[in-house]
């Protein structure tokens, strides 16, 4: 069950929802939404995505994926976008998520921090992971209770 987005805002962004997926066990994928991150006035600035639920590709992938365009980065809207998203996974009765990232990927790791997520652990990916076949091997894993 999908609720309804269009709370997801605050006094400088809204997620715009572009899509969402259900449920596909045997690729086991989540249901997820999709949004963009727009500023008041429509500007597209970026995108987001939460994944409902736990298992094990959200753990080294995490409940949430996030980027910023490069001409709108240093104004935490990364972080913003997320507590949005945070609500949206209370919704969903969520007590905990996942947020990964690249161990060098200091703007990522720094919204995390920004979260106040817990760092679980630098984790080596399994091989059997779609993100080692795309060429990452370790991933920064922050957990947050909601």
């Amino acid at each position: 069950m999908f609720y309804r987005t269009e709370q997801l805002h605050d006094e400088e962004i809204y997620l715009q929802l572009v899509n969402t997926i259900t449920h596909q066990p045997e690729k086991g994928w989540l249901p997820a939404y999709y949004f963009e991150i727009c500023l008041l006035d429509g500007t597209r600035i970026g995108k987001c995505d939460l994944r409902i639920g736990n298992n094990k590709k959200t753990y080294f992938g995490g409940n949430i994926g996030y980027h910023i365009d490069k001409n709108y980065r240093g104004h935490q809207y990364a972080a913003k976008a997320c507590r949005l998203l945070f609500q949206l996974a209370r919704k969903h009765s969520l007590e905990f998520l996942y947020i990964s990232c690249q161990p060098h990927n200091i703007a990522s790791y720094r919204t995390c921090e920004i979260l106040g997520g817990k760092l679980i652990e630098i984790a080596d990916i399994p091989t059997t992971n779609e993100m080692y076949q795309e060429g990452k091997r370790k991933v920064k894993i922050y957990q947050f209770h909601l």
